[in-house]
């Protein structure tokens, strides 16, 4: 009884997870209700912690695009890319067409990370940022251009983090917990476009799992600007660019058919697998990490 019922509970996973063949108004309607309460629900939720403390202004741009060294402007990339390719495959999922996953699937992380950035431009503490818009847009173009070129996902931004000393200095700033400097600290960050090496050599013996992936970080960072220097770290007040180059995995590739699975390794497709990492710092010089991440 016990493995029938467990035979049973894998089949009807699998069976929600496939995705349908033609449109299924069901889940198109659960589809549609889901994301928009949980959307509403995240962006009442950011208003209460992040904006309710804070006065309201007429709604203005600031211009950001030179604090952390871009670090944030590459998350942006990264968010609105990744929500845009769950909202496509969600629309997958529900059979709709392919010109509704680009229109209105791909779009999803813009429309709700431009919500974000009105709120920021009611914020008397923040304001709407350009740069912010352009890495949004900049996201978005790589999944749907992809699509429309190759009809796949050939290079795909991915994400690692690795806790620094940093965030001991400003941990209101850095964060205090771990997932706080996940977020927050952007020293530990690397944001990574990660290209699979078969897909553009189809008739080679490559392994169709096998990327390169080319990085981008930052370290010296305890505040945005750069007029505020860090001098409990770097004696020499010194914040610089890093650039990495390593191996990586596209999880995607792995061939299974369950769908559970093919759901699980599209959710970690967007970490960067540890591996061998050749560094170049900005500030000069350069450094050869066993594994990296």
């Amino acid at each position: 009884m016990c493995c029938s019922n467990l035979l049973w509970a894998q089949n009807s996973i699998e069976s929600f997870l496939k995705p349908s063949d033609t449109l299924n108004k069901n889940r198109l309607k659960t589809l549609v209700i889901s994301e928009a309460a949980i959307g509403a629900t995240a962006l009442i939720g950011l208003n209460q912690i992040w904006y309710a403390d804070y006065p309201r202004s007429d709604f203005h741009f600031i211009n950001d695009n030179a604090e952390w060294l871009q670090m944030d402007k590459a998350g942006h990339v990264f968010s609105a890319y990744h929500l845009g390719s769950f909202g496509a495959n969600a629309l997958k999922w529900s059979g709709s067409s392919r010109k509704s996953q680009l229109i209105y699937g791909s779009t999803l992380g813009l429309a709700f990370l431009t919500t974000v950035e009105v709120f920021d431009g009611y914020s008397a503490n923040w304001g709407a940022s350009l740069g912010d818009v352009v890495a949004n847009v900049s996201g978005t173009a790589l999944f749907v251009s992809q699509e429309l070129l190759w009809k796949e996902q050939r290079i795909v931004p991915k994400f690692s983090f690795h806790t620094t000393p940093y965030a001991s200095a400003r941990p209101n700033v850095l964060g205090n917990s771990l997932s706080e400097q996940i977020l927050k600290d952007y020293n530990g960050q690397t944001y990574w476009l990660s290209a699979n090496i078969y897909s553009f050599a189809k008739d080679s013996k490559i392994p169709k799992w096998l990327n390169i992936a080319i990085g981008y970080g930052a370290e010296g960072m305890i505040t945005g600007k750069e007029e505020f220097v860090n001098t409990i770290f770097l004696p020499e007040s010194e914040r610089y660019r890093q650039f990495y180059l390593s191996l990586d995995v596209d999880l995607t590739k792995i061939e299974t058919k369950s769908h559970f699975v093919k759901t699980i390794l599209t959710i970690f497709n967007t970490i960067k697998i540890p591996a061998p990492t050749f560094e170049i710092k900005g500030r000069g010089g350069s450094k050869m990490h066993l594994i990296y991440f």
